[in-house]
C-alpha cells in the first residue's frame, strides 16, 4: 500500500513515461521532472536494475547532468541483500527525485520488491519526492502492475499476467510503448479484473505528469490512452477460456495529448490548456 502523507504534507509528484523519451533534442520530459526535483539543486538517484545493459545507469547520469541537475547517482541492485545496505538506504533519502530507467519492470519487482529500499521510496514520495520512471520503470510506479502479455487492440482472456508493484499509488495499471506495441487489449484485460482501476497507457516519448492531488497532466509528443472502468456494466471475463474474447460494456476512454489532464480521483478529463478562451464561453 502506498506510504501514509503525514499531516501538513504533500505526496510527490508521479511521473510515469512511456518509454523513448527525448533526452537531449525537446527533452522537455525530463527538463519538466528535472524542474520538480529542485532545478539546479536537484540531487537525483537514478535506479537502472530494469536494465541489464552495463551502462544504462552512466547514460542517465550524464543526461541529467545536462540537463542541469546539481547531482545525480545511479544505484543498481543486483540481489535483494543489495537493498538492504545502509549506504543505499542512506543515499535514497537524500535525493531530491528517484527515477527508474526502462527495462524488465519484473527485475525491479523480484530483486526489490518488500525490501527496506522499496519502503524508502515510497516514504520518500509521501513526504513530497518526486518519482518517475521509463518504460519498464513507469509500469512498476504503481501497485498493480502489468508483468507481461500479449499485444493486440482487443482484450482476450489470459492475455494480461499483472504483479505487485513498487505501490505509490493503488489508483491506476500503467502500460507503455502502448500504441507503438498495439497494447489496448491487454490493459483491458487488467481492466476486467480489476474495475476499480483507472487504466493509463502511456505512446513513446509522453508522460503523465501526476500532481499531489491526482491531477494527471499529460507532457510529450503522443498521446495517453486513459480508461475508466468504473461504471463498468458487464464482463464476460469469468465466463471465456483461455485465449477467447472478453466483452466489456460500459467503459469510457479519454484520448489526452500534451496539455490535457484527468482526476484520478474525480474520473473527470478536460482539455485543460488545450482549450482556446472562445470555446470556454
Amino acid at each position: 500500500m502506498p506510504s501514509k502523507v503525514t499531516e501538513g504534507a504533500e505526496r510527490g509528484w508521479i511521473v510515469p513515461i512511456g518509454g523513448a523519451e527525448a533526452k537531449h533534442n525537446d527533452a522537455r520530459i525530463l527538463e519538466r521532472f528535472v524542474a520538480l526535483c529542485g532545478g539546479r539543486d536537484a540531487d537525483i538517484v537514478i535506479i537502472p536494475t530494469a536494465s541489464q545493459l552495463a551502462d544504462t545507469g552512466a547514460r542517465y547520469e550524464g543526461i541529467f547532468s545536462e540537463l542541469g541537475a546539481a547531482r545525480v547517482t545511479a544505484i543498481d541492485f543486483d540481489t535483494r541483500r543489495d537493498a538492504e545496505e545502509k549506504n543505499r538506504l542512506q543515499r535514497i533519502e537524500q535525493a531530491s527525485g528517484i527515477f527508474f530507467t526502462g527495462g524488465n519492470q519484473l527485475r525491479i519487482s523480484t530483486l526489490l520488491g518488500g525490501t527496506p529500499i522499496a519502503q524508502a521510496i515510497r516514504a520518500s514520495n509521501a513526504r513530497g519526492v518526486p518519482v518517475g520512471g521509463t518504460s519498464a520503470g513507469a509500469s512498476i510506479l504503481s501497485e498493480h502492475m502489468i508483468a507481461f502479455g500479449k499485444e493486440g487492440s482487443s482484450p482476450t482472456a489470459g492475455s494480461v499476467r499483472l504483479a505487485p508493484g513498487l505501490g505509490l499509488t493503488n489508483r491506476f495499471v500503467i502500460d507503455q510503448h502502448f500504441r507503438q506495441r498495439d497494447r489496448l487489449g491487454r490493459l483491458l484485460a487488467a481492466l476486467a479484473y480489476n474495475p476499480f482501476l483507472v487504466g493509463i497507457g502511456l505512446d513513446e516519448d509522453t508522460a503523465a505528469f501526476i500532481n499531489p492531488d491526482n491531477t494527471l497532466e499529460v507532457e510529450g509528443s503522443g498521446a495517453v490512452t486513459v480508461v475508466d472502468a468504473s461504471e463498468m456494466q458487464f464482463s464476460s471475463m469469468d465466463q471465456v477460456s483461455e485465449n477467447e474474447p472478453v466483452c466489456l460494456l460500459g467503459l469510457k476512454v479519454h484520448i489526452l495529448v500534451a496539455g490535457a489532464t484527468f482526476n484520478l480521483a474525480t474520473r473527470t478529463a478536460s482539455a485543460g490548456s488545450l482549450v482556446s478562451p472562445k470555446q470556454t464561453h
